[in-house]
């Protein structure tokens, strides 16, 4: 006679796991509070993170294009400080972008969805306003176009990609209310 083995018991998708609980209290630590409990705070924080990401970008691009040795350097001297503004954006937010929704309420997820549209529409108006500069610019200015396309349209992309991945972060970071006072 073969014994069957107990299958194990199923989880709803809609119960936290493990790593969910653990983003959960990391997400809600209490540590790092000072760097983000007030309105100015919380925009240094976001402005220093842009242009952290700025810098970045700038010299990634430049030290994998260019091949400057330098810009690695300054790509590594930035990674620690961004990471950590990255950090404390996410402890403002509460995880509001990187916990999973079945951890969020509805008013959490509310949030997340309308965070998510203002960076959308922010993106949008910042890829047209670029696209429309370059256009203008090609049209009425004296511009001259015997400088290769090809040379420009990586780092280009890389950036548009680096703001389209940061803005709703920045726009949570910008957004996000103080909470109420203890009594």
């Amino acid at each position: 006679m073969t014994t069957r083995e107990t299958p194990a018991p199923q989880r709803r998708a809609s119960e936290p796991t493990t790593y969910d609980r653990r983003m959960f209290a990391l997400m809600n630590r209490t540590e790092g509070r000072p760097f983000h409990a007030t309105v100015v705070r919380r925009r240094i924080v976001v402005c220093t993170h842009i242009v952290l990401t700025v810098l970045g970008v700038a010299a990634g691009v430049t030290a994998g294009f260019a091949k400057q040795q330098w810009a690695l350097y300054v790509l590594l001297a930035v990674l620690l400080p961004w990471c950590f503004a990255t950090g404390v954006i996410n402890a403002a937010t509460r995880g509001l972008l990187e916990l999973r929704g079945r951890v969020l309420d509805e008013r959490q997820l509310a949030e997340r969805d309308r965070v998510l549209a203002r960076a959308h529409r922010v993106t949008l108006f910042l890829l047209l306003a670029a696209t429309l500069a370059a256009g203008t610019s090609g049209w009425f200015g004296d511009v001259r176009m015997d400088v290769r396309v090809e040379a420009l349209v990586v780092p280009v992309l890389v950036a548009v990609l680096f703001v389209h991945w940061m803005m709703p972060l920045w726009v949570a970071g910008l957004l996000v209310r103080d909470e109420p006072a203890e009594e």
